[in-house]
């Protein structure tokens, strides 16, 4: 007993002694002064021209952990919404040694809804990397955790910042390069839904877009980057959103700024992104800052050049059809080429984008939108100057914040390993169909959109029971709804006023009895599954939309058969039994 009180006591002076190394280390760099990675400069942006015209580097190398990292960030100049918080030295991870050559295969993660427990990525994310990913895209929108008067901005689920280092542990555990994506300009609800925020809309009334002339909007956007980045200092890309600027020039703010400056929506739009990605360039220098393009998509490229966006950004080019038409994404590389973008991306979608509230992953769909990428990707040589970093499979979890959930997650896992093996094998061939198969524990029916036997792979309970919740809750329902007696005796009026004859009754409630029977410890068991991947905000969501109203059915035809039998067919009543027990 007294070797091992002596064996603690010699533990606790080691540690001590550690910390006063650690806490010397930290006070002489906290005296280095701010410099390098957190200087800032001052922008001029100006790039003339109008919008919708239509005229006709090296690789990024990582990041190294400035010693600046471990001081206190200056504020944003003349920014008084938000609070900036401590920097901490969160990214020194020593990162593994890429395997990878040539493009890079990134699985996006919108985390925007539904977004998954830290736990299901630590299976999720061994799984996309044998799969033949190299790369997450996250999109943390809501979900990340930030500090300061920017905390209003977290979802009450949010993740902490000790799980955003896991999320970090595990993309370098399984060699997958993490580019976080913070929209800055469209789609910006999570941010201008709240009231303090309400001045920086673009149109007053609408949470979409950020008012780009107004003088705080950017401050914001600096604040937000610079929290993400701070927990992201070694990422190689950075992506910042940027699509589907709805409303774009109509602020009085914006009108004003093109009228003075004899500048279009093209330009406010060139202006704004320009700034944004020089912002980023400056705090982390040899960042490369990616963004949806679809706002270029009808500007010639003398009006780019002009911006000075090409030489530090690369546009990603989004498609996520079954059919791409090469002629119109032919002419896109081509204009960009033109405008000096010396990288590019493509972005297709193994979920997600095959309406607003679908259910269940259209694989062949998704499969056939890849097999179109690999076409362009075959094109590239008529684009020399062109060099194609990677593609974003794309996986929406909803339109926009405001929208219901589309496909979860595990329900698009075999979507996503088809759409994964396909690019890395050229085609969904055999040898990509067994390796599927190999990985899943279920092999592929593109005829009957479904992977099956016995599914191995993370939240495949999920996959199953939203397959038969898919399949069969709504059409046994309907079914029963449909039966000769409960359309001819079993109305609204009879269920009403208690007035039904139990012989009609008595017809179909055998096989009301056997669907609760089945449903409801089955809503059960499948509610417990989803608490497994999901936060209950989520759960709570998916049974509103695609469960409570069809059980809320069964259970009430249910209540009121039981009911009304009782009253043995007597006269109208709301609600008294008037015979007497016999």
């Amino acid at each position: 007993m007294i070797n091992r009180v002596m064996d603690y006591k010699t533990l606790i002076r080691l540690l001590i002694g550690c910390l006063a190394v650690f806490g010397a280390a930290r006070l002489y760099f906290s005296q280095i002064p701010e410099s390098g990675v957190f200087a800032r400069k001052t922008m001029h942006i100006s790039s003339p021209g109008k919008f919708w015209q239509t005229d006709g580097i090296g690789e990024p190398t990582m990041l190294d952990v400035n010693p600046s990292l471990q001081t206190i960030m200056k504020k944003p100049k003349n920014y008084k919404n938000v609070k900036n918080p401590k920097l901490r030295v969160l990214g020194s991870l020593k990162a593994k040694a890429r395997l990878h050559t040539g493009p890079l295969n990134v699985v996006h993660l919108d985390l925007k809804g539904a977004a998954p427990k830290v736990t299901y990525f630590q299976k999720l994310f061994p799984l996309i990397s044998s799969l033949g990913a190299n790369g997450i895209l996250m999109e943390y929108e809501d979900m990340f955790p930030y500090e300061g008067k920017l905390g209003i901005l977290r979802s009450s689920y949010s993740y902490s910042e000790d799980d955003i280092e896991e999320i970090k542990s595990l993309a370098n555990l399984y060699n997958l390069e993490l580019i976080p994506l913070v929209q800055v300009f469209g789609h910006l609800e999570f941010v201008l839904k709240h009231g303090q925020f309400f001045d920086l809309r673009e149109v007053y009334d609408f949470p979409n877009s950020l008012n780009p002339s107004h003088p705080e909007s950017l401050q914001l956007i600096e604040e937000m980057l610079t929290q993400v980045l701070m927990k992201h200092p070694q990422t190689k890309w950075f992506h910042i959103g940027a699509d589907e600027v709805y409303g774009l020039g109509e602020s009085k703010d914006s009108k004003k700024w093109m009228k003075q400056n004899n500048r279009s929506e093209g330009n406010l739009f060139l202006s704004h992104v320009t700034k944004v990605c020089q912002f980023l360039t400056e705090l982390s220098p040899g960042i490369k800052p990616i963004f949806w393009e679809d706002m270029l998509r009808k500007l010639g490229p003398n009006l780019i050049i002009e911006s000075g966006l090409p030489s530090i950004a690369s546009p990603v080019i989004w498609n996520y059809g079954a059919e791409i038409n090469l002629s119109q994404i032919g002419q896109l590389l081509s204009n960009y080429q033109k405008a000096g973008f010396q990288n590019v991306w493509f972005a297709s979608a193994f979920k997600g984008a095959s309406g607003v509230d679908q259910r269940w992953t259209p694989l062949n769909l998704h499969l056939q939108n890849h097999l179109a990428w690999i076409k362009v990707m075959a094109s590239m040589s008529k684009y020399p100057s062109l060099k194609l970093d990677g593609i974003a499979l794309t996986g929406w979890q909803r339109y926009e914040h405001h929208t219901v959930l589309c496909e979860l997650l595990p329900v698009a896992i075999p979507s996503l390993a088809i759409c994964l093996n396909t690019l890395k094998y050229g085609s969904f061939n055999r040898t990509a169909e067994n390796e599927v198969e190999k990985l899943l524990g279920c092999k592929v029916d593109l005829n009957a959109n479904s992977c099956n036997g016995n599914l191995s792979f993370p939240g495949s309970e999920v996959y199953k029971m939203v397959k038969k919740i898919h399949n069969e809750l709504q059409q046994s329902i309907g079914k029963l709804n449909q039966d000769y007696f409960v359309r001819g005796s079993f109305g609204p009026y009879q269920r009403k006023y208690n007035f039904a004859s139990p012989r009609n009754i008595g017809h179909f409630l055998g096989t009301l009895t056997n669907l609760m029977k089945m449903w409801d410890p089955f809503m059960e068991t499948f509610k417990k599954e989803m608490m497994d991947i999901y936060f209950s905000n989520s759960v709570e969501e998916w049974m509103e939309e695609n469960v409570n109203q069809h059980m809320d059915n069964l259970r009430s035809l249910n209540e009121d058969a039981n009911r009304i039998i009782k009253f043995k067919g007597q006269e109208r009543s709301l609600n008294q039994i008037n015979y007497l027990p016999k």
